[in-house]
């Protein structure tokens, strides 16, 4: 594993990343607001690998970047590649952490998503912006030491507001509606492996198979008999939100080991309850 990698992003995802590397890792609080800062920051630091973990998903959900469209293109859009030209013109790999809510789905027709399918969801401003700076940056992979890595729902086993099992907790109420899901300590593990094998292209960070909200709202109530929460129908809340799975198999095939949606939750819960 290099032992010099420069994270960009220091909230959910990007300190988690920071935490798992260690020493191995720097981590940039740093504001990008044009090319010269980000060259400035990676030429001051030096890095073999750069990840981007910049973006923006709402102070309370993603309705939120509708009512900020400059701060969502900058963030999610615009920054992923202008770190995508300073690593191209430096010669280091570039790691591009992003999104599986850019796909229309359907339950009756469509199988797990892949990484050769096209983004087709438009519906929510916050997925069109993943989606600008996602098919922008491939154009590099097949060429360059490019790795975009896409991850849903995350859950974690560690308290944190963007946390799934954080967020249900306080809502107390779920949908009932099957969903791919990152579990974070899968992930990190998967994301050091990419990187150790020098993956290039997309690859889709899932745990196997989907989880229905309420799965884990029970597993949650079994360490916390008193809990009560309700199952609501999704239609009647007028959200536009995806909801879909995304294939492992690349994943797989890479050689890395992927760990069921069932097997994980019991242990996300014990661990979280630590805390």
């Amino acid at each position: 594993m290099p032992n010099k990698i420069l994270i960009f992003g220091d909230g959910f995802i990007g300190r988690r990343i920071y935490d798992y590397f260690q020493l191995q890792s720097q981590i940039s609080s740093k504001k990008i607001y044009s090319f010269q800062d980000a060259e400035l920051e990676i030429k001051k630091h030096n890095p073999q690998i750069i990840i981007n973990c910049i973006g923006y998903t709402g102070s309370r959900n993603v309705d939120d970047c509708e009512n900020n469209i400059d701060k969502t293109l900058f963030s999610n859009s615009f920054i992923p590649i202008i770190l995508a030209e300073v690593a191209f013109r430096r010669k280091i790999k570039l790691v591009h952490i992003a999104s599986g809510c850019i796909f229309h789905y359907d339950y009756k027709k469509d199988k797990p998503i892949d990484e050769k399918r096209i983004p087709d969801y438009f519906n929510l401003f916050y997925s069109r912006s993943k989606i600008y700076s996602e098919r922008a940056i491939e154009v590099l992979c097949k060429n360059y030491n490019v790795l975009i890595v896409r991850i849903r729902v995350p859950l974690d086993n560690r308290p944190h507001p963007k946390n799934l099992l954080t967020k249900l907790i306080r809502y107390k109420k779920v949908i009932d509606i099957p969903n791919s899901i990152t579990y974070i300590p899968d992930f990190l593990k998967a994301l050091a492996y990419l990187i150790k094998i020098d993956a290039k292209g997309i690859y889709n960070i899932v745990s196997q198979g989907a989880l229905r909200y309420s799965e884990l709202m029970e597993v949650y109530k079994r360490y916390v008999p008193n809990f009560v929460y309700e199952v609501v129908d999704f239609e009647r809340l007028g959200l536009e939100r995806t909801n879909l799975l995304l294939s492992t198999k690349k994943l797989k095939d890479a050689g890395f080991k992927i760990r069921s949606t069932k097997k994980i939750l019991d242990e996300c819960v014990k661990e979280y309850l630590k805390y």
